[in-house]
């Protein structure tokens, strides 16, 4: 074959393949991706013209205090949920993968929570979080664990870790069953192995488990971090922001900053700064990987 008909390592035919699914992705995606970034540059507001303004909406968003709040309570909520679920999510892929009764059918009632969009998981928590009529409320009262009703999305004690449950409840299946398929990857002669050398369940996990997993726990966290800190259907069906912006969470913000309000051009900047730290956590994440694999 000629050099003329090669691109590093692709042919013609090859390229001619891969254009078919790379101009979706350019126009469905990119093109997007692009115009969101200038707009966070502009002081675009529904209706009006799009001009320039540099780095203006970046100078205000260091002095806006709903800005810094927003993102204080979105590093909460996205390090607790992610945390959780990695944890929980363990947890229950270790015990699904030991060979004990009803296994089976806890693999599949567990995909529950991740089968239902995030708005109608908001719907049912938000109805088991009724004052009067939720189950939560009737469960802590019949046990004596609560003297009174709590209003679990209306207080500025409560709501935020109200709404991290329903966060780590939505997404622990999802981690569960990566992990649980990491797991049953693991050649069982290992454990064997530990067994007769006389290693405990601890040693075992850590010496054995834990290293053979860690390249896909590794992806599932920076997953976990990046859907986690993009949320927005959850907590606005659960609390839309509330009480008092307490839950208002970075993407919260950039949506009420321009449908609400109609700053576009802010709302696009926000976005912007929401690209750049996943961006960050993403890079060290690759560069890691990188390293292991050197």
């Amino acid at each position: 074959m000629s050099r003329s008909s090669t691109f590093h390592g692709l042919d013609l035919g090859q390229i001619r393949l891969l254009l078919p699914i790379l101009l979706p992705v350019l126009v469905l995606s990119v093109v997007p991706l692009v115009q969101g970034i200038y707009l966070g540059f502009t002081n675009y507001r529904l209706g009006d013209d799009i001009v320039f303004n540099g780095l203006e909406n970046y100078a205000y968003m260091l002095e806006d205090r709903f800005f810094w709040e927003s993102f204080k309570i979105g590093a909460v909520w996205t390090l607790a949920v992610t945390a959780g679920q990695l944890g929980l999510g363990l947890g229950l892929a270790v015990l699904l993968s030991r060979k004990l009764r009803f296994t089976s059918l806890a693999s599949v009632l567990i995909l529950v929570p991740w089968a239902m969009p995030p708005v109608i998981r908001g719907i049912m928590w938000r109805g088991m979080y009724g004052v009067d009529t939720g189950i939560i409320n009737h469960w802590l009262l019949e046990l004596g664990l609560i003297g009174q009703a709590i209003d679990w999305l209306n207080s500025y004690t409560y709501t935020v870790p109200a709404i991290i449950v329903v966060g780590i409840w939505g997404e622990l299946p999802k981690t569960s069953v990566f992990l649980l398929a990491a797991l049953l990857a693991i050649p069982p002669e290992l454990y064997e192995a530990a067994r007769m050398d006389g290693a405990g369940a601890w040693q075992t996990f850590r010496s054995i488990t834990l290293p053979m997993i860690r390249p896909i726990l590794a992806v599932v966290t920076a997953l976990a971090f990046t859907w986690n800190f993009n949320a927005f259907g959850l907590v606005w069906v659960l609390t839309q922001g509330g009480p008092g912006g307490l839950t208002r969470l970075p993407m919260l913000a950039a949506y009420e900053e321009g449908f609400r309000y109609g700053n576009v051009g802010y709302a696009a900047a926000i976005g912007n700064v929401m690209i750049v730290i996943i961006g960050v956590v993403l890079f060290f994440y690759l560069r890691q990987q990188l390293r292991e694999r050197i």
